[in-house]
């Protein structure tokens, strides 16, 4: 993308454009045509990489409430899509062109519909008020796409930033003022299809606190992609203040629950998952030892983790279907790539190439060494990494690493499911502290109230309604979470 709007006309550095939400001029580099053709390309590479629920009634039911939102805004034109990603973080996020996804883990936290339209009205905001757009006419094109983690990428050339930066490039950072613009419009959004606005108060306390409490997911929480410089909950209610609301307005919090009933809470842990500093990942029947003491990420398209000193880097990806020593020859022939000593072998039965590297970045001459192993019918690729001149304090570490795939045979963790929402009707008033005595959860009792929309264990709940409730095991997906919780069934 940085290539084709580099050879863009030079007639683009003095484009104009009206804002379709303000009405004012402002300096755009990329016609509506490029912004649409950037969007789809981008949410390609989300559904390959992140992947969409599957839930088919739900990705309708969703589709459905950004559909008539979109049908209120300034764009109703663009080629709007509406989805829910599978992962369990809490967020929401917006291409250009109007690509809006959800993740699995902020249907989950949300306790009604229109808490849920108040979201996605924000994003529908961010691409009605073209702010991705702006930020890519001021040559911030670098913040969009996705960082592709994988041992053939060019992460080498970012050593020191990978597990800081993983998927959150994805997400463009806006200002405090497109903020406030999308809160704005998106509760225009949300009230012209006659949903009860006074849920984005309530809304954007939950993610607050979701985010605090939890650090599941691959992707970057809310606010951690959504800055909150001033007190938006304070501008909701002043903007709430300013107005009469009609009466009767949706709010469908009993259709809500019921959508989401059954759905997992929590990452899945059949993708992977740690025990201690093992890493097993279920569906793909392999294992691997991390070094101990350092900081573990399993993303989307790699498992990361980064020394104590924050000075080595071992990582694994999916290589493809090639035999290890083309993986191999097509690692080392990347430019700026220097091979070093090389060999074959195998590795607990499976075949592999090994090679030392070098590579030239910015921060200087880092040293490493890659293993490619055929697994199952696949490739993987295990590298670590560091600075040349600690090359022989990590040597051992990196090839201890490596050594350590292997295939996956325990039963307990082949069986693992995640844990799942499951809904109690409350027949008398209770506190969130004693629902969680009588119908146990494995998560906080603090993350209990939150994802019920209460405000702690203290508060009551009304008898009559229902109630999440997580059932099952919550597994940890990096080695700075707890180990696995389980609640069964009462």
């Amino acid at each position: 993308m940085l290539r084709r709007l580099a050879f863009a006309p030079l007639a683009l550095a003095c484009a104009c454009a009206t804002n379709p939400v303000t009405g004012k001029s402002e300096l755009s580099l990329v016609s509506e045509a490029q912004e649409i053709q950037i969007g789809r390309e981008e949410a390609q590479k989300v559904g390959q990489s992140i992947g969409y629920y599957d839930d088919a009634a739900l990705q309708s039911y969703v589709a459905a409430i950004g559909q008539r939102l979109a049908a209120e805004s300034e764009r109703p034109q663009l080629p709007w899509e509406f989805h829910v990603v599978e992962d369990a973080s809490v967020n929401a996020f917006a291409l250009p062109g109007g690509f809006i996804f959800v993740t699995r883990g902020l249907m989950s936290s949300v306790t009604n519909e229109a808490e849920l339209a108040s979201v996605i009205g924000h994003e529908i905001a961010h691409v009605t008020h073209r702010h991705s757009v702006q930020q890519i006419s001021r040559a911030q094109v670098a913040q969009l796409g996705l960082v592709a983690g994988s041992i053939l990428s060019s992460t080498v050339a970012q050593y020191g930033g990978l597990l800081g930066q993983g998927l959150g490039v994805l997400f463009l950072k806006y200002g405090r003022d497109a903020e406030l613009e999308a809160d704005g419009s998106g509760f225009r959004y949300a009230l012209a299809d006659r949903y009860d606005v006074r849920q984005m108060v309530e809304v954007f306390a939950v993610l607050e606190g979701v985010s605090q409490l939890s650090g599941a997911g691959k992707l970057p929480e809310w606010l951690s992609t959504h800055p909150d410089p001033g007190n938006r909950i304070q501008a909701t209610q002043a903007r709430l203040d300013t107005i009469t609301l009609p009466a009767n307005l949706k709010v469908n919090r009993e259709e809500y629950l019921r959508r989401i009933r059954g759905m997992p809470y929590g990452d899945d842990p059949r993708q992977g998952f740690f025990r201690g500093n093992r890493f097993l990942h279920p569906a793909l029947r392999f294992q691997l030892d991390l070094p101990q003491g350092w900081k573990a990420q399993n993303m989307p398209t790699a498992l990361v983790a980064v020394s104590p000193n924050q000075d080595a880097i071992v990582q694994l990806g999916l290589a493809g279907k090639v035999e290890p020593t083309q993986a191999a020859r097509q690692f080392l022939s990347q430019q700026g790539i220097r091979a070093g000593e090389s060999s074959t072998q195998s590795i607990n039965g499976n075949p592999a190439a090994t090679s030392y590297f070098a590579a030239q970045t910015e921060q200087g001459e880092i040293r490493g060494i890659v293993t490619f192993v055929s697994y199952g019918g696949t490739t993987y690729g295990l590298m670590g990494y560091t600075a040349a001149s600690t090359l022989d304090q990590y040597d051992g570490t990196f090839k201890q690493m490596i050594r350590s795939f292997r295939s996956l045979d325990d039963a307990s963790a082949l069986n693992v499911k995640p844990a799942r929402l499951e809904l109690v009707q409350v027949d008398q008033p209770m506190t969130v502290s004693e629902f969680n005595q009588r119908y146990p959860s494995p998560i906080r009792v603090e993350e209990l109230a939150l994802i019920n929309g209460l405000e702690g264990p203290d508060d009551t709940m009304r008898p009559g309604r229902q109630y999440k409730r997580v059932i099952g095991s919550v597994f940890a997906t990096s080695t700075n979470q707890p180990a696995a919780t389980t609640t069964e069934r009462p």
